[in-house]
């Protein structure tokens, strides 16, 4: 098992160097001002009392592309035992993770007897669909949502994936042909821990599948809401594959799909040497065509930003004075920082709507304490118009409103601020 870098342990607070490859060229491109956790959400009784906020700075580095946050909040600050996010609830989401798990039994050829584990497992929706196949598997969730994977009977250790915690699933369960982690690596400061205890876990010529959003699409789509504490890198293949050659493993492999509006999967094979699918030369040819490894690429993204910033901005301020009611639905973490950087607050919308099943229902959003409520209000009320938080799932969004009944017209922020007619929704 390979010994990790003491930058791969990333400290709290402050960080003035690369945190994949630790190079000091870094670059500043967005600055979003102080801004509050995004998935800390606030109940009724909280609004009486102070709320802290940490910078959220957008950094490139210069050498490896690797986009971070040069804040880090503590992780058990981050992901408290009430953390509100599960991956089950939302169709969108479920379904895309059955589907991950039908095309990884298929690429590999898993047998019963294979151990899979997926660690940020949630609510174990993507383990479930490897369980219905009689695959062996094992969540790892540091959060509360892990009881609820455990009731569904997915078998889930209530920890932080680390040396130790792999340690004790190899001798319980032994060892994994497959380790995935979805929208979780970019999120951790223990990324030596990590990819140290995945190859331990992992057996020989197992694969590690790694799956977050991509910085092209990012940076291509405006999508600055993708920056937050969680989120603490944003990353290229450039810089997985400086990473992982860090450590005793191959980048073998790497897809590109449309969830959160843009991610890679990176497919990281236990040992040195691996045969590489051609589609990795292929995608750093077209990083260095499309230009991430040049500053000027993220200061048109950052210009960017600030148009779409301006045109929203203008718009609500627009349509309050001619007395529209103009309102949010859904909230996922990315409205938290957009709201916040925006300088949106309940006078300008006075509420945000979700699915009745969502644990957010009856909070309130972090910064601007805009109330989140159930999405039935949106047919009884009828708005004039309704934003598109969700913007990434926005045309699946306004076609089920729409069939329930929604008239509204729709506002979608990014990548740049638009107004959908409710007529032209199909």
């Amino acid at each position: 098992m390979p010994l990790y870098p003491k930058h791969h342990f990333v400290r709290d607070g402050h960080q003035v160097s690369c945190q994949v490859c630790n190079s000091s060229k870094l670059h500043l491109i967005l600055d979003l001002g102080f801004q509050p956790l995004c998935d800390t959400l606030l109940t009724k009784e909280m609004l009486n009392q102070s709320e802290t906020t940490y910078p959220l700075r957008m950094l490139w580095c210069q050498k490896c592309t690797c986009v971070q946050l040069d804040y880090c909040v503590p992780g058990s600050i981050v992901y408290h035992p009430d953390y509100p996010y599960r991956s089950g609830i939302t169709q969108e989401l479920a379904d895309y993770q059955r589907k991950i798990s039908e095309s990884l039994i298929k690429k590999y050829n898993l047998k019963s007897t294979e151990l899979v584990v997926d660690v940020g497992s949630n609510d174990g929706t993507l383990l479930s669909g490897f369980k219905q196949k009689y695959i062996r598997v094992v969540g790892v969730e540091p959060t509360n949502i892990a009881k609820i994977a455990r009731k569904q009977g997915i078998e889930t250790v209530q920890k932080f994936f680390d040396i130790k915690t792999a340690k004790e699933i190899k001798q319980k369960y032994g060892q994994a042909s497959l380790i995935i982690t979805t929208n979780t690596f970019a999120h951790m400061q223990t990324i030596g821990e990590f990819i140290a205890g995945a190859y331990n876990l992992l057996k020989k010529d197992g694969i590690f599948i790694n799956e977050t959003h991509y910085l092209l699409d990012v940076i291509n789509e405006g999508q600055f809401d993708t920056i937050y504490h969680e989120h603490l890198r944003t990353y290229s293949l450039k810089a997985y594959v400086e990473l992982f050659k860090q450590y005793n493993f191959t980048v073998t492999d790497v897809e590109r799909g449309d969830r959160y509006g843009g991610n890679i999967r990176v497919y990281a094979t236990k040992g040195e040497g691996k045969k590489v699918n051609p589609r990795v030369k292929e995608l750093l040819k077209l990083e260095k065509e499309f230009g991430l490894n040049k500053l000027v690429t993220y200061e048109k993204f950052a210009q960017r930003v600030k148009k779409a910033r301006f045109q929203f901005m203008d718009f609500l301020i627009q349509a309050k004075k001619a007395g529209k009611l103009v309102v949010g639905d859904a909230s996922p973490a990315r409205a938290s920082t957009l709201l916040n950087y925006y300088g949106v607050d309940t006078e300008l919308l006075p509420y945000i709507t979700e699915q009745p099943t969502s644990l957010k229902l009856n909070m309130y959003l972090p910064g601007k304490h805009i109330p989140i409520v159930n999405n039935e209000r949106l047919i009884k009320e009828q708005p004039d118009y309704v934003v598109m938080l969700a913007w990434h799932y926005a045309k699946p969004i306004m076609q089920r409103l729409k069939t329930r009944g929604l008239k509204s017209d729709f506002i979608v922020p990014l990548p740049d601020f638009r107004i959908v007619r409710n007529s032209k929704v199909r």
